[in-house]
This record gives structure tokens, sequence and C-alpha cells, in this order.
């Protein structure tokens, strides 16, 4: 297995995870909260696909998913490519409402598509290459995509959670 493989076996789980999350849930279902103020499996979705739609733009210089289609009118935001979740206050979690779960699902395999095609051509010598000089030290391909893939398998076990949780509410 090269790096290539080992990448795409990783992220390709994702897209079965996201809609175990989310399917069959109703727009309320998605945005109930466990207590005030807490995450709600709407936006714990929503927000793994923006951190991964946002990064693998960033990697590839290319515009986010995100503000190239209707995506933000389906989950009642404005298209604004900086609003990835990061720092969002308990409003900001609550602003964040998707139209169904298939909206999430569409968004997530939209991001997935273009992940799993960067992927798929990746050399293990592409790893090394800096693409955030703003830490210390610079972040490499390879620690940035371990990241995104650690974020996103976290926050997709946290929707599953929640939805376990409220299933016993």
């Amino acid at each position: 297995m090269n790096v290539s493989e080992l990448l795409v076996e990783t992220y390709d789980r994702l897209p079965d995870l996201v809609r175990s999350a989310v399917d069959g849930l109703t727009p309320e279902q998605l945005v109930w909260a466990p207590a005030p103020g807490a995450n709600t499996i709407g936006w714990l979705v929503w927000h793994l696909t923006r951190v991964q739609d946002d990064h693998i733009a960033d990697i590839l210089e290319q515009d986010q998913v995100w503000v190239t289609g209707d995506w933000a009118g389906r989950f009642g935001l404005d298209p604004d490519p900086s609003n990835i979740g990061y720092g969002h206050s308990p409003e900001d979690v609550a602003r964040v409402r998707p139209e169904s779960a298939q909206a999430l699902v569409d968004y997530y395999d939209a991001v997935a598509a273009r992940t799993r095609e960067m992927l798929a051509g990746l050399k293990d010598s592409d790893l090394d290459r800096i693409v955030d000089e703003s830490w210390q030290p610079p972040v490499t391909l390879g620690v940035r995509l371990v990241s995104v893939a650690n974020d996103d398998l976290q926050h997709v076990g946290q929707a599953a959670y929640l939805r376990g949780l409220q299933a016993r509410s």
C-alpha cells in the first residue's frame, strides 16, 4: 500500500459515517442540542465538511465547494468562505440550520469527491510540501491531511453519539 492508497482508505470511510450520523433525521432533529449552548448534529457535520472543504481548497489553490454553488442557502447561511465553524459561539452554532439531512450528505459528497481525486494522485514525496507557513514549524501536506482526517473522524463520532443521545431522550 502506498501513501495515496492509505489516505484514500482513511478518507473513504467518512461518507458512510456521515450518512449513518444523519440518515432519516428531520431538520428539527439536526438542530437539537442536548443542553443549551451545545453543538448539534447538523453543526458538527456541517463543520467537519467546511474544514475539509477549506483546507483541501487551500491545498489545491481553488475556490471552496461552499462558494461554487447554493450550499450556503441550503444551511441558512451566507457563502462566507471564512465561516468554517472555528470559534463559533452558541449563537453561531444555532444559525447553522440544514434544510435536510440530504443537504449535509450532498455537501459532504461534493467535498469528498474533490478530496478523493486529489488523494488518488499523491506521491510519497508530495507529503513534505509546505502548505501553511503561519505555524512553527510550517505545516506540511502530510500533517495537514492527517489533521483534517483526525478532525473529521472526531466530529462525525460526536454527531453519531448525539444521535444516540437524541434517540434516548
